[in-house]
């Protein structure tokens, strides 16, 4: 006889399930879902048609290499100014803004021009002052004449021979406008010829003072009437002189 028991390799056939009246119900609608916003679409793909013409009209000319000068600077482009004309704009200056010219001067310029002055000269009029710059001490007076300085007995050329010392000295007399009207008789010791020269101009611009106090503050400004302070510096111990030293050696 042979066995009818079914193997385990043959799974026994299922039965239909019986179908319920709620199964066959149809289903409910799902509720409507937001509708979600549409992506960017993407931009279009351009043609590669169209890309291939414009490659075609776009023409590559093949630069020609620059050939170097035998003169450095030679090819480079000549700015000539003619006489009267300005030159190229200044390219860091604001608009409206015009170009400086070398005509200008600078407001801190000291004027040189002579000042006017009220001094009344009398007949026997005697104006009395000192001076002094390191040791030099320089007595002048000032009286009405010509315009002669007499330093020692002696003229202003023969007693201080170079010209930057007698411009400085002259100076004084210049800037008030009575280098011609007035006369120095000054008596000098110690110092320098520098020192001397520099203590006679203290004293005359002093003696100016005396003759009209209004000249103060224009003398003043032009640094006439400051003493000036600079000495030798004393010498030191255990030094050569103020700041020579000698030699260092460690052994």
């Amino acid at each position: 006889m042979i066995d009818e028991t079914p193997n385990d390799d043959q799974a026994p056939e299922e039965t239909p399930a019986e179908v319920t009246p709620e199964a066959q119900a149809p289903a409910e609608p799902a509720a409507d879902a937001p509708a979600e916003p549409a992506a960017d679409a993407p931009a279009e793909p351009v043609a590669e048609a169209e890309v291939a013409d414009e490659d075609e009209d776009v023409e590559y000319v093949e630069e020609t290499p620059r050939e170097k000068p035998a003169i450095p600077g030679m090819d480079l482009e000549v700015d000539i100014v003619l006489e009267g004309e300005s030159g190229a704009a200044d390219p860091y200056a604001e608009d409206g803004e015009e170009p400086a010219t070398g005509d200008e001067v600078d407001e801190d310029v000291v004027d040189d021009q002579p000042i006017a002055a009220s001094i009344v000269l009398a007949e026997g009029a005697r104006y009395r002052a000192t001076g002094k710059r390191k040791t030099a001490v320089a007595r002048v007076i000032l009286k009405p004449g010509t315009g002669a300085y007499t330093i020692n007995g002696k003229s202003l050329e023969e007693f201080f021979p170079r010209d930057t010392l007698q411009r400085n000295i002259r100076q004084p007399l210049e800037a008030v406008g009575f280098e011609t009207r007035m006369d120095v008789v000054a008596r000098m010791h110690g110092g320098g010829v520098s020192s001397q020269a520099g203590a006679l101009r203290h004293g005359i611009s002093r003696a100016l003072l005396e003759a009209d106090p209004n000249l103060r503050g224009e003398l003043k400004r032009r640094g006439f009437l400051t003493r000036d302070a600079r000495v030798k510096e004393r010498k030191k111990a255990g030094l050569k002189k103020a700041r020579k030293r000698p030699q260092f050696s460690k052994r």
